[in-house]
């Protein structure tokens, strides 16, 4: 897990949970976006559902296919916890199931290989979201 706490004086920074299962694509995304936000890293998905067990993110960014749990599980979990919470799902496989996931409850889809303006856009858009339904 990496963890980078950062707090403003009055505002609690928004907090993303980032699931990969692939060190360097975690590792990208956590320096890119904990320059904005609150970042923690699981690379599971089980390690990601303990981690909801104790906190409550404004996003969550997750690989589709895992180990073990895969991101659309993860999905699932997520939507039990706090149906509030917008999953943006990232994957290399075909772009073909995208409205599925979204009737599934996924708030976005990006494919592999991203942009990171692509990625910082969805992030933006899922943070506030989340934070107008507080």
């Amino acid at each position: 897990m990496t963890y980078n706490s950062r707090y403003n004086a009055d505002l609690r920074m928004p907090t993303i949970l980032i699931v990969d299962d692939d060190d360097s694509i975690r590792s990208v995304l956590y320096d890119f976006l904990s320059e904005k936000y609150e970042c923690h890293t699981a690379s599971t998905a089980e390690q990601a559902i303990e981690f909801l067990e104790v906190e409550n993110y404004d996003a969550v960014l997750t690989d589709i296919a895992m180990p073990g749990l895969d991101g659309v599980s993860l999905l699932k979990q997520v939507q039990l916890r706090d149906s509030t919470t917008p999953v943006i799902l990232i994957s290399g496989k075909s772009r073909e199931h995208i409205d599925h996931l979204l009737e599934l409850g996924a708030f976005g889809f990006i494919g592999k290989p991203f942009h990171l303006d692509e990625v910082e856009r969805a992030v933006d858009r899922a943070v506030t979201k989340k934070q107008a339904s507080k």
